[in-house]
């Protein structure tokens, strides 16, 4: 392992007696679920390794961003760096700016990205520029979908990054085919940290405060392609106001800012808007649910852990093996797409996701961990 970071290690192999200094970088929701998970298990290692959270501030209100470091127990952010609400160019310019301070001042041995976003694209490029390793978690998912920003994201973050651990055996392959085993990187088949946050809080779910129906679908609606088109966004709201049973849509405050810039009325039929929802109230949706419906990626594999049926309002996922296995349509974004998608998903028999081994054990946490500290230890 050791030889495979020789390069950008530059000197800094390290010996149990001295402790390996990490810097995690993170910025929106998904990514502070699964780096409490790998922090977790850095905790269990204090003697040998230390930790530095870098928050780039991509995700900024207490709904999407404070609370959930107090549900999950993230250690506090030694940096908050502010960044948000600007252009996808100018928020990555911005936050590279910021994040080579803080690295040039605490000199961390490597640096831990997840996922696809622009403070995962920045964190890569600048601990590369200033020769830091990077271990990406979350690598080789691809949509093969060049126009949205998160696959321009992931792409050149793996392919700059040193370690990739990687959730999927699909996520796997789509590394090897584009020849990472010649680019001088580790692949590592880790699992999915989410399953590892899944498994350790799935008893904490919280109760909401608002009252919700005996059956219901949940939704959540948030990418840039759902909701800045006026058409599509419209399409899914007016399947959700006329849908079959209730429709529990926690709403996510850039999806509220465009239903009033495109003055779509939301707040009627078989549509019920609620504030946006911590990560243990969701737990408690999903458990509740009939059906999720969602341009997320992270919650299609929930709802999969929960054993629910998803419908995907994408035109693709990189959550391959779900819709695979029929327990994922991939459904677009016209109208009698998603209201058939829903219908026929509804009536399916039920199933037992533990009869799947498609993310891993639950112990993705603990490899990432272990394969770090190989890196710098004899």
């Amino acid at each position: 392992m050791k030889k495979v970071l020789k390069k950008l290690l530059n000197g800094r192999e390290k010996y149990l007696e001295n402790k390996i200094k990490i810097a995690t970088i993170i910025g929106a929701r998904p990514q502070f679920v699964k780096a409490a998970c790998v922090s977790r298990e850095i905790k269990k290692h204090s003697g040998e390794v230390e930790e530095i959270v870098i928050h780039t501030g991509q995700h900024y209100d207490y709904g999407m961003s404070e609370v959930f470091f107090k549900e999950l127990e993230i250690p506090e952010p030694k940096y908050n760096l502010g960044i948000s609400s600007l252009s996808h160019g100018a928020m990555t310019g911005r936050m590279i700016e910021k994040l080579e301070e803080v690295l040039v001042s605490e000199k961390p041995d490597i640096v831990i990205l997840y996922g696809d976003t622009n403070s995962t694209l920045a964190g890569a490029v600048t601990a590369v520029k200033l020769h830091i390793p990077v271990a990406h978690v979350e690598a080789g998912l691809r949509s093969f979908n060049n126009l949205m920003p998160e696959e321009i994201n992931r792409i050149l973050t793996d392919r700059i990054s040193s370690l990739l651990f990687v959730p999927t055996e699909s996520a796997v392959k789509n590394l090897k085919n584009e020849g990472f085993d010649n680019f001088g990187s580790k692949i590592v088949r880790s699992g999915d940290v989410m399953f590892d946050s899944l498994l350790f809080n799935k008893n904490k779910a919280i109760k909401t405060d608002f009252d919700i129906p005996e059956e219901f679908i949940l939704s959540t609606l948030h990418r840039p392609e759902s909701t800045s088109d006026r058409k599509i966004l419209e399409n899914c709201i007016e399947v959700f106001k006329n849908s079959k049973i209730p429709v529990v849509l926690p709403l996510h405050p850039g999806t509220k800012d465009k239903l009033a810039k495109y003055k779509i009325i939301a707040h009627s039929g078989n549509l019920i808007i609620v504030p946006p929802a911590t990560y243990h109230e969701m737990l408690y949706l999903l458990d509740k649910s009939s059906l999720v419906v969602t341009d997320s990626g992270g919650l299609q594999k929930e709802a999969f852990w929960f054993n629910k049926y998803c419908v995907t309002l994408r035109n693709e996922s990189e959550w391959t093996e779900l819709s695979d296995n029929g327990f994922n349509i991939v459904c677009g974004y016209e109208k009698d797409k998603i209201s058939d998608s829903i219908n026929r998903l509804l009536i399916k028999p039920p199933f037992e996701s533990k009869n799947y081994d498609f993310y891993g054990k639950g112990n993705a946490a603990e490899i990432i961990v272990s394969e770090i500290r190989k890196c710098f230890t004899l």
